[in-house]
């Protein structure tokens, strides 16, 4: 684990820093009830609705996470010009995030993901999405607007659900800005766009992602692994990747080395929008003043935290120092 001073110091800076989050902002409904009998009509459970919550996903839900540590944000996607798009960013709006970077599609519908639960089982999943790229004024405008705040934004992360957002061009632009300004740019990817991804400082894929990046190479013992991260990290041009690996933790690779972090979850019960936490936690930390092992590190710990709940969760500074000391004692 990090220091525990070097960890208090790290996110008492959270709050000073701000991240921009670029890619597709969804909606997620839930949807929790009873099944008792099924149904006359065909051979389905009917489910008695006992409540119906909507909360922020996909992009939003990093955003959300970061809002949730104290963080200032800058929001960049495209959404629907309808009334889901409204709810969205209306939750933006609440938790103080700046929306100038969002733009309405008359065209596409604002994405939206409504999961029915009955007993703790999820019995069904409805998407409402369009799955193609942005339009290419809509590309210009979201550049346009990410050009004009970039000297006050201390990192970014790209959020790709490949949902349209993140196209080539919109990418390659950012990460190509960030680094003529000296940014950190952290992508949470999507295999089939890796090479979208070339020059950015890092990813955090988890072990399936990162295996598909790499066309499948076959991994039978941890030197294969390594040899997997350090193909991958060299092929994009990263300076460190951080691979997420369920009960064994987490790697990061940087330089020449690979520092393996044991996981910290105690029980895990839903893995929905941990890997959002992750990549929050892991950018914010970087841009804090902890280097990338060390943030690692604390991303760790968050993640050990939302696992343990049901649903998409976010995490507080408050909740990663108490679960941090659960370890300590």
């Amino acid at each position: 684990m990090v220091d525990k001073k070097k960890l208090l110091k790290t996110l008492e800076n959270f709050e000073n820093k701000k991240i921009a989050v670029v890619g597709d902002f969804m909606l997620d409904e839930y949807i929790f009830g009873n099944v008792d009998r099924i149904s006359p009509e065909a051979p389905v459970p009917v489910v008695n609705v006992t409540n119906e919550t909507f909360v922020l996903g996909g992009a939003a839900n990093v955003v959300n996470n970061l809002c949730s540590l104290g963080a200032k944000v800058v929001a960049f996607g495209v959404i629907g010009e309808d009334k889901n798009g409204e709810k969205m960013e209306m939750e933006l709006e609440k938790r103080g995030v700046d929306t100038s970077g969002i733009f309405r599609d008359k065209d596409r519908p604002t994405i939206v993901k409504k999961r029915i639960i009955a007993h703790n089982q999820q019995l069904l999943r409805l998407d409402w999405e369009d799955k193609n790229e942005i339009i290419f004024y809509l590309e210009d405008e979201l550049l346009n607007s990410f050009k004009s705040k970039i000297s006050n934004i201390d990192a970014i992360i790209l959020s790709d659900y490949d949902k349209g957002v993140l196209t080539p061009k919109v990418v390659k632009t950012i990460i190509e800005i960030a680094n003529k300004n000296n940014k950190i740019v952290i992508v949470d990817p999507k295999p089939k766009n890796k090479l979208n991804y070339i020059g950015a400082t890092s990813m955090t894929p988890n072990t399936k992602e990162a295996l598909n990046c790499l066309d499948n190479m076959k991994i039978r013992t941890e030197d294969d692994f390594k040899m997997l991260g350090y193909k991958l990290k060299d092929e994009l041009n990263l300076k460190n990747l951080l691979i997420t690996r369920s009960e064994k933790g987490m790697s990061i690779f940087e330089d020449n080395i690979v520092e393996d972090i044991p996981t910290m979850a105690k029980e895990v019960y839903d893995v929905t929008g941990a890997g959002d936490t992750v990549i929050a936690v892991f950018t914010l930390s970087a841009s804090a003043g902890a280097s990338f092992y060390e943030a690692a590190k604390i991303a760790n710990t968050a993640a050990g935290v939302v696992v343990g709940r049901i649903g998409t969760s976010t995490v507080t500074r408050e909740e990663i120092v108490e679960f941090y000391d659960s370890f300590e004692k």
